[in-house]
């Protein structure tokens, strides 16, 4: 699975999803803008590349309920944790985080678990 992880994520959750647990990875501070990256163009990014965008930023699920656009999303919403916390819990999570992306496009990851809401079209 191909991820493209958002500017108020940490580039090690990044390297890590690549390294550590053999997915593809990509972080905004890859790309040619960077951390200037809008919104529109990361979710475009993400949509062209067969990718689930990862942020903390809500107005992404807004923009996939009402315009499907980024096409795969994961809202991280554990509120403010240490970013070593945040990729012990992508490591607890991370099985369930992909079965749950191949049966729906929109997942959050919380604290305590994950809500994956089920598509509807």
């Amino acid at each position: 699975m191909k991820f493209v992880v958002d500017a108020q994520l940490p580039l090690r959750l990044a390297r890590q999803l690549l390294v550590a647990a053999g997915q593809e990875a990509v972080h905004t501070s890859d790309l040619v803008r960077g951390n200037r990256t809008s919104d529109t163009e990361l979710a475009a990014f993400a949509d062209e590349e067969g990718g689930v965008l990862v942020t903390k930023d809500r107005d992404f699920r807004d923009s996939h309920l009402l315009r499907r656009s980024p096409q795969r999303l994961l809202v991280v919403a554990t509120g403010n944790i240490t970013n070593s916390d945040l990729l012990s819990l992508f490591d607890a999570n991370l099985v369930s985080i992909i079965e749950a992306l191949n049966e729906a496009s929109f997942v959050e990851m919380g604290q305590t678990g994950l809500i994956v809401h089920r598509d509807h079209e």
